[in-house]
């Protein structure tokens, strides 16, 4: 150790990172947390109704793009 220039610790510096809200990472968490509690069959069941319905409106609105189809072919002949 010198006399002239003692050691001396430097003073820790602050690294604050914000936390911020993240509503996906909560619902996914949420999710993993009914997971882990046996709902598998619950999910499951949520999920073939949510299919079923995407299923649904996909249909609907390929017959209306038909419907507007044959209706302007109708117009235009």
């Amino acid at each position: 150790m010198s006399v002239l220039f003692p050691k001396v610790n430097k003073p820790r510096e602050w690294d604050y990172r914000p936390i911020y809200y993240d509503k996906e990472k909560e619902a996914r968490k949420e999710k993993l947390a009914r997971l882990h509690h046996g709902s598998f069959r619950e999910e499951y069941e949520k999920h073939k109704v949510e299919q079923k319905k995407k299923q649904k409106s996909m249909l609907i609105l390929w017959v209306a793009l038909l419907l507007v189809i044959v209706l302007l072919y109708y117009v235009l002949s």
